[in-house]
């Protein structure tokens, strides 16, 4: 059975998270990237408490830092099945290139540590929101936005996620003005606690400081298919990642048509979500219905890989 590994993104954390892993194999590549990065990641995923972790910079390290861990732990174990692509959520798709073979570890760790700083920064500078909309489909939301951005407040499509499942990343002002036209179409707005307008047109410094780091690094010519969100197709190797990780600041995150990507023209049959949480999980179920879900949550996930997630 044909395998995608998919990797959540930014907002999976929680304290504590690490102390199902310390005592595996895998624990010492915490340490490993904490000299890469010059920032302490055993102690974010053993004893960093929630406020600590929602600051953008160390919630992406201690995301990221996670996920090569239990992925380690997932290819020593062996997912059943031939693992035939890779996808990450927003900042998991760092952790997909690095599992692809995209990039060493090295360098993926930097990218993650400067991509984190360079949002904080950029939020900093010019603060923004995010909220999720339910009850509306991708295309009505599209045309509220357009319709408060004609107004003058700002607010885009953020995230595509599930059918039903859609963020929106803008000004408060505009995630405002879009709560009462949703309203008015019979949709809902719930305002997200995130630290900036993630995946909009505010990031765009974010992007210009991202640049100088991804020029330093050098993707795999080739490697295993990994499915970008920026426009949802699988890409085998190549230096075009660069741009694609700078337009994934500013740009949607396409994740159900990643997802759909993943299952029909990659035929995928089994989703391993390897991250903190089942924040894929319940999309992917929602995207791809007769897909088997997996998620690792802890070592003994890995003695039945196979197993899919109940209904």
């Amino acid at each position: 059975m044909r395998t995608a590994l998919v990797f959540p993104g930014q907002g999976a954390q929680k304290a504590g998270m690490g102390r199902a892993w310390r005592d595996t194999a895998s624990w010492p590549l915490a340490a490993e990237i904490s000299e890469h990065t010059g920032v302490d990641v055993g102690e974010l995923l053993l004893t960093a408490d929630d406020d600590t972790l929602r600051r953008t910079d160390l919630a992406q390290l201690a995301v990221f830092a996670y996920q090569v861990i239990v992925h380690r732990e997932a290819a020593a174990a062996g997912p059943a099945g031939e693992v035939a692509a890779y996808a990450g959520h927003s900042l998991g798709e760092y952790t997909a290139l690095y599992a692809a073979g995209a990039l060493p570890l090295a360098d993926a760790a930097r990218l993650v540590a400067a991509r984190g700083r360079a949002m904080r920064r950029s939020a900093e500078r010019t603060p923004g929101t995010m909220a999720a909309v339910v009850r509306l489909d991708a295309g009505t939301v599209d045309e509220l936005t357009g319709r408060v951005r004609a107004e003058g407040p700002q607010v885009w499509v953020a995230n595509i996620n599930a059918p039903g499942n859609l963020v929106v990343s803008g000004t408060a002002e505009g995630v405002d003005r879009l709560a009462v036209l949703a309203a008015d179409s019979g949709g809902k707005v719930l305002r997200l606690a995130v630290g900036g307008a993630f995946h909009s047109p505010l990031m765009a410094a974010a992007a210009d400081e991202l640049r100088t780091a991804l020029a330093a690094v050098e993707f795999a010519p080739a490697h295993t298919p990994v499915v970008a969100n920026v426009d949802a197709t699988p890409h085998h190797g190549g230096e075009r990642w660069r741009d694609r990780e700078l337009a994934q600041l500013t740009s949607p995150v396409r994740w159900e048509e990643s997802v759909r990507t993943l299952a029909d023209e990659l035929g995928c049959a089994r989703f391993v979500e390897l991250g903190p949480g089942r924040q894929l999980t319940g999309m992917i179920r929602r995207i791809a219905a007769d897909a088997a879900t997996v998620p690792v949550e802890s070592p003994a996930a890995l003695t039945a890989p196979t197993s899919p997630q109940a209904p």
